[in-house]
């Protein structure tokens, strides 16, 4: 059968390709949002576990820890070092309160476990193996005119520590609630985020015996 050529130009082409590529565009933009939506929950996964079990932001509050920490400042607390190593001294820690355990507070370490702590004439005298007759701690971290108040003497548990504020005469601390435990501690301060005037690292001072 032939076809006229003057019916030719009514022949129209089949819309099959169009449709199929329709259809490709519709697949690939679907693939695209699948594998965003992917990215975005592993993202959501890692930040989720980041800030469970690695590092957590902390807010202070209060003058406790004045002049070293101000009410308000943004810190982040590392909570991964201390499930491999034992803390170490003058390390800033944050920790749930014992007799509330809904409470944190931001304190630094004093006592280890095992010692002795003595605070007497404004001063703290840290008595241990390396030390029996004992060294009076040399806080460069401090003003140099404070003074630590609350005359005691008190010996640590194998699992305890002694904690003080920086602000020694409005810091309510391991002189008043006592010594705390290991396992209530949830980290250290690493990094002060904000104010940014004051953005740091936060490292453990170097004592004088």
């Amino acid at each position: 059968m032939e076809i006229d050529e003057n019916k030719k130009q009514d022949i129209k082409p089949s819309k099959q390709p169009k449709e199929s590529s329709l259809s490709h565009k519709l697949a690939e933009t679907g693939l695209f949002f699948l594998e965003l939506f992917k990215v975005v929950v592993l993202a959501a996964i890692t930040i989720v576990l980041i800030r469970h079990f690695l590092f957590k932001p902390f807010y202070v509050r209060g003058a406790s820890m004045e002049p070293n920490f101000y009410d308000k400042e943004y810190l982040i607390i590392d909570e991964l070092t201390y499930r491999m190593r034992e803390p170490v001294r003058g390390e800033v820690v944050v920790f749930k309160y014992p007799l509330d355990e809904s409470q944190f507070f931001l304190k630094r370490i004093i006592g280890l476990p095992g010692e002795r702590v003595k605070i007497a004439s404004g001063q703290v005298i840290i008595y241990n193996q390396e030390f029996p007759e004992g060294f009076v701690l040399g806080e460069e971290y401090l003003p140099t005119d404070l003074d630590t108040t609350g005359d005691m003497a008190v010996s640590l548990k194998s699992n305890e520590y002694f904690v003080m504020g920086d602000n020694r005469d409005n810091s309510y601390d391991s002189r008043r609630f006592g010594a705390i435990a290991k396992d209530v501690l949830v980290g250290r301060a690493i990094f002060r985020g904000w104010p940014f005037n004051r953005v740091d690292i936060i490292n453990v001072p170097k004592f004088s015996f």
